[in-house]
C-alpha cells in the first residue's frame, strides 16, 4: 500500500472514530439526563450504557487500526 492511500485510510478511520466518540458523549450525556430526573426507566437506562459501550469497543478497535505495529 502506497503512502497515499496509508494517509487516506488513517484519515477515513480518524473521522469515524470522531463521530463514534460524538455519539459517545451524546449518549453519555443522555444517560446523565435520564439518571437525574428519575422516572427513566432501568431497562432503557441499562440498554443506552450497553449502547455506549459497545461504541466504545468501536472506537478502540478504530484506534487499534489506525496506530500502526511496531515490531517489539
Amino acid at each position: 500500500m502506497n503512502d497515499m492511500s496509508r494517509m487516506e485510510r488513517r484519515e477515513i478511520l480518524r473521522v469515524k472514530r470522531d463521530a463514534l466518540m460524538q455519539d459517545h458523549r451524546d449518549l453519555d450525556e443522555a444517560i446523565a439526563a435520564l439518571e437525574e430526573k428519575g422516572t427513566a426507566d432501568p431497562f432503557t437506562i441499562r440498554r443506552l450504557k450497553k449502547q455506549k459501550l459497545a461504541l466504545k469497543d468501536r472506537i478502540s478497535a478504530l484506534e487499534d487500526q489506525m496506530t500502526p505495529d511496531i515490531i517489539a
